[in-house]
C-alpha cells in the first residue's frame, strides 16, 4: 500500500471509537437535530431573497448563526451528504458520484456522525434518505422513510416520525432529517402547501442564470414553492421538538445538500452549485449574529463531536465551528476547497477542483478543452436555454460557451463578478493572483492526498465511468476506482456484486 494510502486509512478511518454508556455521560449532553433539505442554495427570505416565503427558517436563523458563506465539498447529493457526516473531502471518503449508481465510501469503518456519537452513548436515527454506500456503514438506530420521497407522499409523517423519536428514551439524541424539497420535480403545491403558489409572472431567474424568459420563471417560481412547503415542514419539525420539551437542549443545525438543479448550479463547482444556507442554534451557547466566515460542511462532524464530548477524529481536513458560534476571536481559513467528480456516470463525467478565497475563485478543469457531457443534459432539460442565451449580454454567452468545453483554469473576481461570468485566467493583469491560486490549490490537493494528482488514475477513473451505460449496471457493479486510487488492484472490478441492500 502506497505512503498515501497508509495515511488516508490510518489517519482518518481507523480512528479510535470510545464506547460510553448513557450512566457515563455527563448530565444534559446536548442533544442534536440535523435537517437537511435538498437541491437548494440560500434562497431565503433570512438571506435577503425577495421571492422566498420561508418564515420559520427566519425565526431559526434570528435565534442562532447564519453563515452567509458556508459551501460543500461537491454540489452532489451523495457526495456531499458523505462529507457531512464524515467531516472529509469526496476524493477522502470515496463516495465520489450518486449511491444509486454504486459510487460508495473506500471503506465501511468509515468514522461518521451517528456511528461516533452512538459510541458514546448517542440515541441515533434517521428520516428521509441516506444515499450513501454502504448503508451499514451508518449506526442508526430508527430508520423511517428510507427514500427520497421526491413525490412528496404523507409529508406530516416526517414531523410524527420526529416527534417519537425525541420523546423515545433518556439518552441524548442525533436526529439526521432529510427532506425531499426542492428536489426535482418542483411540485408547486403538495397537501396545500403552499397555500398560494407562485406563478412565473411574480418572480424572476436567479441572477447568476444571467437569462431570464418566462419557461424558466416558471420554473423558478415552483422551486420557490418547494421552498415554502419545506419550510412549512421545518415549522411542524420545530413545534414538535418544542412538544417534546428538550428544545432548550438540542442543538439545531439546518443546511441545504447543494445548490438548485437548474442552470449553472447542481454538479458544478460554480458558487450556485456550493454555496449553501447553513443555520446553527444552540440555545445558550451559540450568540445570535450573521458570521462571514468561509465555513464548509465538513466542519459540521469535528463540531457536533465537540459539542457533544464525543472523542475527536485525529487528521479530519474540517475546523470546529465553535469559535464562530461564540463570536471568540479565531485564526479562521483564508481559503476554501471544493470539488467535482461526476454524478452519474458518463452523462456528467467532468472532474475539477477549485479554490475560493475571499475575492477570487479558481477551477482547475482536469479534463480541459473536453466537452463538459453535462451541458448535454441541459440542452435537453432546458430546450428555451439556447435561444435565450443567444439574446444575452456578451459576458453571459461568453460564460455559457465556457461551460461547454472549459479550459484547464477558470479565474474569477467575486467582488466585481459574483456571477462568475468573466475568466480572468488569461489576463496579464491577474497573473499573479492566478499563480497564488494554482499554487494553494496544489497544496491543498496534496495535504488531502487527492488520488487525481496521479494521472494514470484520472484515465482509469474515466474509462471505468464510461463503461457503464445504465444506472442498473451502476447499482450492481464493484467499482474498482476505491483500490486502484491507492495502488491496490480491485479482488473483483467491473462484476456485478452478488448482494446489495436497497438503496435509500
Amino acid at each position: 500500500m502506497t505512503k498515501i494510502a497508509l495515511r488516508l486509512v490510518t489517519a482518518l478511518l481507523l480512528a479510535p471509537l470510545v464506547a460510553l454508556g448513557a450512566d457515563d455521560l455527563p448530565k444534559l449532553k446536548p442533544n442534536v437535530l440535523l435537517i437537511v433539505s435538498e437541491d437548494n442554495g440560500p434562497q431565503l427570505g433570512c438571506y435577503g431573497d425577495a421571492y422566498a416565503r420561508t418564515p420559520n427558517l427566519d425565526r431559526l436563523a434570528s435565534e442562532g448563526v447564519r453563515f452567509n458563506r458556508a459551501f460543500v465539498p461537491q454540489a452532489g447529493c451523495s457526495q456531499s451528504r458523505a462529507s457531512f457526516l464524515t467531516g472529509l473531502y469526496p476524493h477522502q471518503h470515496g463516495q465520489i458520484g450518486l449511491a444509486t449508481w454504486g459510487y460508495r465510501l473506500y471503506r465501511e469503518d468509515t468514522p461518521n456522525i451517528p456511528r461516533n456519537l452512538k459510541a458514546a452513548g448517542y440515541r441515533t436515527g434517521i428520516i428521509g434518505k441516506l444515499h450513501v454506500n454502504p448503508e451499514s456503514a451508518f449506526t442508526y438506530d430508527t430508520v423511517e422513510i428510507p427514500n427520497g420521497n421526491f413525490s412528496r407522499k404523507h409529508l406530516a409523517d416526517y414531523a410524527r416520525h420526529a416527534e417519537a423519536f425525541f420523546k423515545g428514551g433518556d439518552q441524548p439524541f442525533f436526529l439526521h432529517i432529510n427532506y425531499p424539497d426542492a428536489h426535482d420535480p418542483f411540485l408547486a403545491q403538495v397537501d396545500g402547501l403552499p397555500k398560494n403558489p407562485l406563478v412565473g409572472k411574480d418572480v424572476k431567474a436567479l441572477p447568476y442564470f444571467g437569462i431570464d424568459p418566462p419557461e424558466l420563471r416558471q420554473l423558478v417560481a415552483d422551486y420557490y414553492n418547494c421552498m415554502s412547503r419545506l419550510d412549512s415542514l421545518v415549522g411542524d419539525l420545530l413545534s414538535a421538538l418544542e412538544r417534546s420539551g428538550t428544545t432548550d437542549n438540542t442543538i439545531v443545525i439546518y443546511m441545504g445538500d447543494h445548490g438548485p438543479d437548474l442552470l449553472r448550479g447542481k454538479r458544478s463547482c460554480y458558487e450556485g452549485g456550493t454555496h449553501i444556507p447553513l443555520l446553527i442554534r444552540w440555545p445558550g451557547k451559540a450568540k445570535p449574529q450573521v458570521c462571514d466566515e468561509l465555513v464548509s460542511t465538513i466542519d459540521l462532524m469535528p463540531t457536533v463531536l465537540a459539542a457533544c464530548g464525543a472523542p475527536a477524529v485525529p487528521g479530519l481536513p474540517g475546523m470546529t465551528l465553535q469559535p464562530l458560534l461564540t463570536n471568540e476571536s479565531v485564526n479562521w481559513r483564508t481559503h476554501l476547497f471544493t470539488e467535482f467528480h461526476t454524478h452519474a456516470a458518463a452523462a456528467n463525467f467532468f472532474p475539477q477542483r477549485a479554490l475560493r478565497s475571499d475575492r477570487y475563485k479558481l477551477i482547475e478543469n482536469l479534463l480541459p478543452d473536453e466537452a463538459n457531457p453535462d451541458m448535454e443534459k441541459i440542452d435537453k432539460e432546458f430546450p428555451f436555454v439556447a435561444a435565450a442565451v443567444a439574446a444575452a449580454p456578451e459576458q453571459v454567452r461568453a460564460a455559457y460557451q465556457l461551460q461547454q468545453k472549459p479550459p484547464r483554469y477558470e479565474l474569477y473576481d467575486l467582488k466585481t463578478d459574483p456571477f462568475e461570468f468573466h475568466n480572468l485566467a488569461a489576463s496579464s493583469d491577474h497573473a499573479a493572483v492566478l499563480d497564488d491560486m494554482k499554487q494553494r490549490l496544489q497544496t491543498e490537493r496534496e495535504q488531502t492526498h487527492d488520488p487525481l494528482l496521479n494521472p494514470d488514475n484520472l484515465t482509469r477513473l474515466k474509462a471505468e465511468v464510461y463503461a457503464v451505460n445504465r444506472k442498473a449496471e451502476g447499482k450492481q457493479l464493484t467499482w474498482g476506482y476505491p483500490d486502484y486510487f491507492f495502488g491496490k488492484e480491485p479482488v473483483i472490478s467491473a462484476k456485478p456484486a452478488k448482494k446489495k441492500k436497497k438503496q435509500r
